[in-house]
């Protein structure tokens, strides 16, 4: 991974983030949430829609950026 997303990762702890990952069968997939930890190992990003954590080795990591937050649906109109 570019060396200078590894030195942005921790400014982008709070954001939403997308980080495209290798699995262990070497396919790659996406955690898209809030970044919510980052060391010298692994980042931990919390999928929002799920409710779940995902630790990323940063081996494992092949792109990193922020996105925008998520888009919310107007309410119901009000009477």
């Amino acid at each position: 991974m570019d060396p200078a997303v590894v030195a942005a990762l921790p400014g982008w702890v709070g954001r939403r983030v997308v980080v495209r990952h290798l699995l262990p069968d070497g396919r790659a997939t996406d955690a898209l949430g809030t970044l919510v930890q980052v060391d010298d190992d692994a980042l931990v990003v919390h999928r929002d829609r799920v409710g779940t954590d995902v630790v990323v080795a940063l081996a494992d990591v092949l792109l990193a950026k922020p996105v925008p937050p998520r888009a919310t649906r107007p309410g119901p109109p009000r009477r």
